[in-house]
């Protein structure tokens, strides 16, 4: 049988895409692929001569220039060229982009906090007058929790506002997060891996370079002790707690691996199959009463552990069969899950159940 043609399509890191090549390896048998730049001035020419039949994209979430440049460039080869691409390119869009996943979500009446984004000073600062506090104020790019702030006066929340505006920009937090969990660990195998060093410096560097300052998105304050992340690719789910520390859960590493309730992954299966979303992770509020609110969307992240979910003490994952949940002990995370998405492309490929 003649092996499938996959391009990895390279961003502005040199690195960012190495997960994708070491799960193809475990595929060998069935798959060849290329790695093409995407930031490159030959990407198209690159691309149509290789006559790939899929594309693997590793979407830039540091500068909104190259994250732009990477959306324009994957539109075109998927919704012009016509080559089926892994994630597909409506879960690339909402990915990073604070801002469009307000629109995304409210669009599909999907349940998340109240999300404003305002383009004018004056209209921002009206709204104050009467909002609730505290708010929490976020940049449309920035993944790890570096681009949130809790506003937790209305004082706060104007000077929030006229920094944006009047050129200073919204904040971010940028350089070692040495708060989190694990921090002497993840500095000393940086130093025995110099390569991950300068990726590290060069992400702080892009970092400090984006400015957020035409806008202001403003969000509606959820209490919360934790946050749910539910992982979907392909017919594999998993869910673990992402635990609070200070005022937010995104960006802590602290985790809760108590069994999740099957009722998770009813909410997460309807939605991401409203718009035929392959992979994604799913981070929700629950309410007081029962409710999940969406708070953040990413069809590709971080995985601190080797694990997503573990059931009775065992790692694994979900499927539903002839409607049930049922528990499947293993190891299906292997290289940030990144091999689960391989497997899953090729069988769409092979299928013929990709959608372009």
């Amino acid at each position: 049988m003649q092996k499938l043609r996959l391009a990895i399509l390279q961003n502005e890191v040199a690195d960012d895409h190495v997960l994708w090549e070491e799960a193809c390896a475990e595929f060998a048998d069935q798959i060849e692929w290329e790695v093409v730049d995407l930031t490159r001035v030959d990407w198209l020419e690159r691309v149509q001569r290789g006559h790939f039949d899929g594309l693997l994209a590793t979407p830039p979430g540091w500068t909104t220039p190259f994250r732009v440049m990477y959306d324009e460039r994957l539109t075109i080869l998927n919704s012009v060229c016509g080559i089926p691409m892994y994630p597909c390119l409506e879960e690339i869009q909402i990915y990073e982009n604070k801002k469009y996943l307000s629109y995304w979500l409210a669009a599909n009446n999907i349940a998340h906090p109240k999300t404003w984004v305002f383009y004018y000073e004056s209209e921002a600062l009206a709204f104050l007058e009467t909002a609730a506090i505290p708010l929490v104020g976020k940049t449309s790019i920035g993944g790890g929790g570096s681009g949130v702030q809790i506003l937790k006066s209305r004082a706060e929340a104007m000077e929030y506002i006229q920094n944006t505006f009047r050129g200073h920009g919204a904040g971010m937090q940028v350089g070692p997060k040495w708060r989190k969990k694990g921090f002497a660990g993840r500095v000393i195998r940086k130093l025995l891996h110099p390569q991950e060093l300068r990726n590290k410096l060069q992400q702080y560097k892009f970092q400090r370079a984006e400015v957020q300052k035409d806008y202001v998105i403003l969000q509606e304050f959820i209490p919360h002790d934790f946050e749910w992340r539910c992982v979907r690719i392909g017919d594999s789910f998993f869910a673990h707690k992402k635990l609070k520390m200070g005022d937010k859960a995104s960006g802590s590493l602290l985790k809760g691996y108590e069994n999740p309730p099957l009722k998770l992954f009813d909410y997460v299966k309807e939605i991401t199959e409203r718009r035929h979303f392959l992979s994604q992770s799913v981070d929700l509020f629950e309410t007081a009463d029962g409710r999940y609110l969406v708070n953040e969307m990413q069809c590709l992240f971080g995985q601190s552990d080797p694990y997503q979910m573990l059931v009775d003490g065992q790692p694994g994952r979900y499927r539903q069969i002839g409607g049930e949940w049922v528990f499947e002990p293993g190891d299906f995370n292997r290289a940030e899950c990144f091999v689960l998405r391989v497997e899953h492309f090729i069988d769409m490929l092979t299928t013929q159940e990709v959608i372009v």
